[in-house]
């Protein structure tokens, strides 16, 4: 039982194929863009900061923070937290209650 299937019609391709070589730029090069990320978040308190640190779109698992706890300023690659401490890339637990501010490195 054999079945006649349709012919597929494929394009012959003349000429180079010159996929993603080609760049466009659409800004001026006379002028400058620069993009600043604030370092240190004011004004909000710091499960705010640490919501806005783990929302933000550069935070895909990791990020690096500057903590002030109460015994001094830590620096720490931090991956997550739940309701009462954050978790570190070394699976430290520090607790939220000891931290002051969060800066972003």
């Amino acid at each position: 039982m054999e079945k006649k299937l349709p012919k597929v019609f494929a394009n012959k391709i003349e000429g180079k194929a010159g996929n993603n070589e080609d760049v466009y730029c659409s800004f001026d090069n006379k002028e400058e863009r620069t993009v600043e990320a604030p370092s240190k978040l004011k004004g909000k308190n710091v499960n705010q900061k640490l919501n806005e640190i783990f929302n933000s779109s550069s935070y895909i698992y990791k990020a690096d923070v500057k903590l002030t706890l109460k015994d001094g300023i830590i620096t720490k690659r931090i991956v997550g937290k739940n309701a009462t401490h954050l978790i570190t890339i070394d699976n430290e637990l520090i607790p939220l209650t000891d931290i002051v501010d969060v800066e972003k490195s």
